[in-house]
């Protein structure tokens, strides 16, 4: 259990460095483009968002997953998952390099098709990595994974920015990707070590394919609503409209996405080996208090400053992105705690109720996005809110039945952080609002206030989950000249 506890911890403070690392690096860069290129060209790759992303889905099948939770894996395992993995991403090439040309004429944008073909060319890189990178995962190997993510995310992010200051313009776009996929797979082979072979078993397919296929359903499902939005803003409206709803989605889903993944990537996998009920709903509960405390005071404080981040970083030309994000913020505010609600489900290996969830939320979910995309973009980002809040209520509905944690119990638990983010927010907002001074200067003093009344509040009150997080964050900073492996 020590030696448990101990993986946990390094595996927290590896996956916190790599994530803030390879986010800090994206986010940089994600910056330079945008001040390069126009919100047109992030709109046209933001169009393509739902063909890869459903052929990355497809391709995986849930069976990362069902390998992650497997006690007994075995080589034979391994490599028939790899095999499955190449032979699908394969036939998912071919679909989409098919698939271009119309692809191209229902958005009436020609320069679609090739760069369609060329990202279709990086799921098979991507395929050949996915095996070693679950055996990482398993291993929570994350100090190996960090190292490849730091790698591959500079060296991509240096030569797209360099491509795109040579006037390459979309193409520097779709570099970052699949120099970033490249690198990956290369160095995920390196450090994990493992030689597959060409050997495809049809009983291991079937065990772990019985666990991933509801996953694989579920998935495809979540994929078709979350990157619907893009598909119908770039059909209904422009590709710059697009683009800068891309922008203020991307904002917040930095840090929703983040905290969500950070946690989940450790918290599944250790989640997984706790067999007692009361101490999987204790360690469940602690994860949910300190997870939502960082959730609400990040993305809340997002979006005091969002006005003054937007025309600093990015500039004039992508100030309508200003309301998309304030907006967008609460609708991936409840993102962390939705997954985290939902991973309970696959620990005790009820793929088939994980399923059913989904397809409850996007039964409702799905004919909402459509009718309020007609109407505009902001009202297609209020029914996301909705959306959002309705998820989570049906997410708690059904893990409650395994670790005994009702809604009432979880909302009892996070309100003191929402309303104590709420009231940093408003200080934040209103340091912007009375300020007469340039963006800059008044995003370093929104974003002064809001530390400075955070640190003030938990010194004096002595908050546990501001302690806690401290001294995390000092054992990381401890940690960070030489860590354990």
């Amino acid at each position: 259990m020590k030696d448990l506890k101990g993986k946990t911890i390094r595996g927290l403070i590896w996956n916190f460095l790599e994530r803030f690392f390879r986010f800090g690096i994206q986010f940089v860069v994600g910056i330079i483009l945008a001040r390069i290129l126009s919100p047109k060209e992030f709109g046209l790759m933001g169009m393509l968002a739902i063909f890869i992303s459903l052929s990355q889905v497809l391709i995986d099948s849930g069976l990362q997953s069902a390998i992650i939770r497997k006690q007994n894996i075995s080589e034979k395992d391994y490599h028939t998952v790899f095999v499955f993995n190449i032979l699908s991403s394969i036939v998912f090439f071919l679909i989409l390099m098919l698939l271009s040309y119309p692809v191209s004429r229902f958005y009436r944008q020609p320069l679609i098709q090739p760069i369609l073909v060329v990202i279709a060319v990086g799921l098979m890189l991507e395929a050949a990595g996915s095996i070693h990178a679950a055996r990482l995962n398993k291993k929570m190997d994350f100090k190996a994974l960090t190292k490849i993510s730091i790698v591959a995310s500079s060296v991509s992010g240096v030569l797209a920015i360099i491509m795109a200051k040579m006037g390459y313009g979309i193409w520097s776009l779709v570099a970052l990707n699949m120099i970033r996929v490249f690198i990956t797979t290369m160095l995920l082979w390196i450090f994990s070590k493992w030689k597959p072979r060409w050997q495809f078993d049809k009983e291991s397919f079937q065990e772990l394919f019985s666990f991933g296929n509801k996953l694989l359903i579920s998935g495809l499902v979540d994929t078709v609503y979350n990157k619907g939005f893009y598909m119908l803003i770039g059909k209904i409206y422009s590709p710059a409209q697009l683009g800068y709803f891309n922008r203020g989605e991307r904002f917040q889903s930095i840090i929703s996405e983040n905290i969500t993944g950070w946690v989940s990537k450790v918290s599944y996998p250790m989640l997984t080996q706790i067999n007692d009920k009361a101490r999987l709903k204790k360690t469940y509960k602690s994860i949910l208090k300190n997870m939502m405390f960082i959730s609400f005071l990040s993305l809340l404080g997002l979006a005091a400053i969002s006005e003054s981040l937007i025309i600093t970083l990015l500039g004039e030309k992508w100030r309508q992105t200003v309301p998309y994000l304030q907006y967008l913020v609460f609708s991936g505010i409840w993102l962390p705690v939705q997954a985290l609600n939902t991973d309970v489900l696959k620990v005790f290996g009820r793929s088939d109720l994980f399923l059913k969830v989904v397809l409850i939320k996007k039964s409702i979910a799905i004919p909402l996005m459509i009718i309020t995309a007609l109407i505009s973009i902001k009202v297609m980002i209020y029914g996301m809110i909705f959306m959002a809040v309705l998820s989570y209520v049906i997410n708690v509905y059904w893990s409650n039945k395994f670790v005994k944690y009702p809604l009432k119990e979880q909302v009892t638990d996070m309100l003191p952080s929402f309303f104590l983010a709420l009231a940093n927010a408003f200080l934040m907002y209103i340091t912007g609002k009375l300020l007469q001074t340039s963006p800059l200067v008044t995003l370093w003093a929104q974003v002064g206030v809001g530390f400075l009344f955070i640190i003030l509040y938990g010194e004096l009150t002595h908050h546990n989950i501001y302690r806690n997080l401290k001294k995390t964050i000092f054992e990381i900073l401890k940690r960070k000249a030489g860590f354990e492996s």
